[in-house]
């Protein structure tokens, strides 16, 4: 008796400092994914709008997205490849199963490939059109639409707090509205004239809108599935990539048909076409580590990089009024990724935060192409 006591007592020491060195890995781990959160959110933006504003050839933005969608579905089947240990036949098999014969399945996520691929490049237009500073801080409304669609199509509760921060965030982003209507801050690049700020503003508000309902949508009919991530990937790629085709053919078939289809194709925008296809896969794999509040500092750290970048980069004028309302957005962006009260049922309405706090729908992240944003 006494042996097994002196047994017990020896393993908790070992037990403790095995607790402490986790919660150092954790912390580690933690901190690293908010460093690429941050990087790669502020970081996709600046590049598609250095290379937007560039002099010279433009490359077609509807080819950029159709390539981001190939090389996300190559990634993701080389992944499911590995995990089947290089056995050709059980690869094959398992995609023929979870594409073909769950064929009811796999056309569920036709929607919201539909909806992503459109959004897509509808934040290509827009990035185009805006300044990245004011992109960034407008298209946090993608909050206010996830959060209403959940509530409408979910049932989903909203903490006192949360519906404070949806307020907050739709003032702020009109405060930066009204400022840049006023035409008091102008962007100083040689492309002014060729941009449509009203067409910009449009397309991320349509953005917006798409990536509330899609995220609601996806997180609706898939709820429970047991596919796992990475063919959901496949399954929304292989739409997108058709999609995006059909796009592309609708838009640019005429000019692709003449210059080619990689037309305008420099090593910047490769760099920015891995950035999209990969860095909502990364997100995903990182995101798992970071909780909620870590995602809304990380959203907010972004935007003030975007802005302090594109000073730099764009010679961005940042005023009194622009700051108040980026102020305000980074805030409530904040106050949303909040942990709502221990009395309060735990639901969380964003795609982002919904898929940490249900334990089946934890890979939801890796679902969002929509890796401008910190998902």
């Amino acid at each position: 008796m006494a042996g097994s006591d002196h047994g017990s007592g020896s393993g908790v020491p070992d037990e403790q400092e095995a607790r402490c060195r986790q919660r150092e890995v954790n912390m580690k781990l933690k901190y690293t994914s908010l460093a690429i959160l941050v990087i790669q959110n502020a970081s996709l933006i600046l590049s598609i709008r250095y290379v937007r504003t560039l002099p010279g050839d433009r490359f077609f933005t509807t080819s950029a997205v159709v390539m981001a969608e190939v090389l996300k579905v190559l990634t993701c089947l080389i992944i499911i490849f590995v995990q089947k240990r290089g056995n050709l036949r059980d690869f094959l098999t398992l995609l023929y199963n979870s594409i073909v014969v769950q064929h009811s399945d796999t056309l569920k996520l036709a929607v919201p490939s539909l909806i992503y691929t459109l959004q897509n490049n509808l934040q290509y237009v827009a990035i185009s059109n805006l300044p990245a500073a004011t992109f960034q801080v407008t298209y946090q409304l993608k909050i206010l639409t996830t959060a209403l669609f959940s509530v409408l199509m979910l049932r989903k509760s909203l903490s006192r707090v949360q519906w404070v921060s949806l307020l907050l965030l739709f003032a702020g982003v009109a405060i930066v509205q009204v400022q840049q209507e006023g035409g008091r801050q102008k962007e100083a690049t040689a492309t002014d004239s060729n941009q449509n700020y009203a067409k910009g503003l449009v397309a991320v508000v349509v953005s917006c809108l798409s990536s509330g309902f899609a995220g609601v949508y996806f997180e609706k009919i898939l709820k429970g599935s047991s596919a796992s991530v990475w063919m959901r990937n496949v399954q929304l790629g292989i739409f997108g990539t058709l999609l995006g085709l059909l796009g592309l053919w609708w838009n640019d078939g005429p000019a692709i048909s003449e210059k080619g289809f990689l037309f305008g194709y420099t090593p910047m925008v490769w760099g920015v076409i891995f950035n999209q296809a990969f860095g909502g896969l990364l997100v995903a794999v990182v995101v798992k580590y970071a909780d909620n509040i870590l995602k809304g500092f990380a959203t907010s750290f972004s935007i003030i990089v975007s802005t302090v970048t594109s000073v730099y980069l764009f010679g961005f004028h940042v005023d009194l009024v622009f700051t108040v309302g980026a102020g305000m957005v980074i805030g409530a962006v904040y106050m949303y990724s909040l942990p709502k009260p221990a009395s309060a049922p735990a639901a969380p309405l964003s795609s982002d935060s919904h898929s940490r706090s249900h334990g089946g729908d934890s890979e939801m992240e890796a679902f969002l192409p929509k890796s401008v944003m910190v998902k």
